[in-house]
């Protein structure tokens, strides 16, 4: 029984927003949006750029060398963003719980839902359950949602592309 959709959906979204920064306020509201994310207070063309420091400290938890350092990154992130959980109706759409005080900038929200996402995700899920890319040439991010826990690319089409790379090698190297 799933108790709390922060975990996954928070951390797919992170991923998605930093592997491909938003270009306006526009793309940044309809991608939110697309997302789940209810978005009943004001926007400004200020949050663009301030979702992209968001991004940009999330990307160090990704980074991160070991857990004990990634669960420090997490907890920074949490106590900056993060409120005590209340309940809420605000969409009318059914009693959920929020991780935030009633803030009223787009980065607000976001780092409060991604710092509480990824805690969740990795205490879930586990600690090494984000990373980068493994495909040559790739830097793109992503979220480990798999059931065995062993994702090393961003997208099918970079695995693909990987696997067809290491087999040429293995053919180029056994005709010589």
């Amino acid at each position: 029984m799933q108790l709390n959709p922060y975990g996954e959906y928070a951390v797919r979204l992170a991923a998605d927003l930093a592997n491909d920064r938003p270009s306006s306020l526009d793309d940044l509201v309809r991608r939110c949006r697309d997302a789940g994310l209810v978005i009943d207070f004001d926007t400004t063309a200020s949050d663009v750029e301030a979702v992209g420091r968001v991004l940009d400290r999330w990307c160090t938890i990704v980074d991160a060398p070991d857990d004990e350092t990634r669960a420090a990154l997490v907890n920074a992130m949490l106590e900056d963003a993060s409120a005590y959980p209340r309940m809420t109706n605000h969409a009318g759409d059914g009693w959920h719980l929020h991780y935030r005080d009633d803030q009223h900038t787009l980065a607000g929200v976001l780092a409060a839902l991604v710092s509480v996402g990824t805690a969740l995700h990795l205490v879930g899920r586990g600690m090494h359950r984000l990373g980068r890319c493994t495909a040559d040439g790739c830097t793109h991010v992503y979220a480990d949602t798999s059931r065995n826990g062993t994702q090393r690319y961003c997208s099918p089409r970079c695995a693909n592309r990987d696997a067809v790379r290491r087999h040429r090698c293995r053919h180029a190297s056994s005709d010589i």
